[in-house]
């Protein structure tokens, strides 16, 4: 992939020690202290369970980035590109570096939430949301974030996460790739001048998006929560994206999204550098499509079922459940439904044909069961990852 401005393609500034989906405070520890060499890195607080986190401050520039990845443990995919990012950030033989790092300041929390990470789980150690805690501020994390906010006094905020693999890019059989969200700012939904801004940086990385994921890019739905972080800065009128990784084919471990993700963080802080944001491009942003839950991460069409004592022609949907297998994240297969799903679409589509389809030992299927293959005609489909 080769990136504008850039001397080298991104394999060149890939962070090869960060791969897969599980990511915790550990897999950082080397890397914040090579960096340390080249930024300013500092402990601001600790989580729940006495992991420290983690502030990197780059550049000297007027125009202040704020960004943090990990609020939620299981969402890793962004921390991947953050530290792609870092390389570039400290690449001073690029002349490019060096005028974006005299024109912005960026400062990164790369993992919000290290004890969520490091147990693979959305919340915190109180099993708490962190991006429902943005005006309680009850967790330990929360206050880091909101102190470092106050302190760092941000021009522009970038709330990293990942997405499910439900989502479409709009009513259609692509699934939403990369996701963006310039939040609402008040219970209208109001276009203020603070979301235009965003709306003016998320619009230019869909054009640089859509070359390389055609029709692949969505946004959420900007329902006001006062709760939620981005909702919460946003009404301090500091523009804030959120930025989501999804579902490219066959990418579980969301590397192919990562470096999608890492043009879009490059092209975001590109543009608040050098392009003056006139908030003009609501329009444009508008005509992004709209997520909507479409996909599933498999379905059986057309299979022949047996259901209370009866034979039934439907069709079988089955999600993967992510589960921490030591240090590795791993992608069971369950039954989540049989229905007419006709209106819905697979990452991956088996057809039945009208046939029977059994599990293991010639057994019939059952929702909320795990199973590793299905059986159609004599003939075995494996389901996983």
């Amino acid at each position: 992939m080769t990136i504008a401005h850039l001397q080298n393609d991104y394999q060149y500034y890939y962070e090869p020690s960060l791969f897969g989906r599980y990511i915790n405070a550990d897999h950082l520890k080397n890397l914040l202290e090579k960096h340390s060499e080249f930024f300013e890195v500092a402990v601001i607080g600790k989580s729940v369970l006495n992991e420290d986190i983690h502030f990197i401050k780059i550049g000297t520039g007027e125009k202040r980035i704020l960004m943090w990845s990990q609020m939620h443990g299981n969402e890793s995919t962004t921390t991947k590109a953050l530290f792609d990012l870092l390389n570039v950030l400290s690449d001073h033989s690029n002349e490019t570096v060096n005028n974006l790092l005299a024109a912005v300041t960026i400062g990164i929390i790369p993992m919000l939430n290290p004890d969520g990470s490091r147990a693979y789980t959305r919340q915190n150690a109180n099993e708490v949301d962190l991006n429902r805690d943005a005006q309680d501020l009850t967790q330990p994390e929360s206050r880091v974030l909101r102190r470092c906010f106050d302190s760092f006094k941000p021009n522009f905020c970038f709330n990293l996460h990942d997405q499910r693999t439900i989502f479409s890019a709009g009513s259609t059989s692509i699934p939403a790739t990369v996701s963006f969200l310039s939040p609402a700012q008040d219970e209208a939904c109001s276009i203020t001048e603070t979301r235009k801004k965003a709306m003016d940086i998320i619009v230019k990385m869909n054009e640089v998006l859509q070359k390389h994921i055609p029709a692949q890019v969505g946004t959420y739905d900007d329902a006001f929560n006062i709760n939620c972080v981005g909702d919460a800065f946003q009404t301090l009128n500091v523009p804030t994206i959120l930025f989501e990784a999804g579902h490219y084919c066959n990418d579980y471990n969301r590397e192919k999204v990562r470096a999608l993700i890492f043009q879009s963080l490059w092209t975001a802080v590109m543009e608040i550098a050098f392009e003056d944001l006139k908030g003009i491009q609501a329009e444009a942003y508008f005509k992004i499509p709209q997520n909507e839950k479409l996909f599933y991460d498999i379905i059986i069409r057309n299979a022949k079922l047996k259901i209370d004592d009866s034979c039934q022609l439907l069709d079988v949907a089955i999600q993967y459940e992510e589960t921490l297998d030591q240090d590795l994240v791993v992608f069971i297969p369950k039954i989540v439904k049989f229905s007419d799903l006709s209106h819905f679409f697979g990452h991956k589509e088996i057809d039945a044909k009208e046939r029977e389809v059994f599990v293991g030992d010639h057994q019939h299927l059952k929702e909320g069961s795990a199973i590793d293959f299905v059986t159609i005609n004599f003939q075995k489909h494996h389901l996983n990852v």
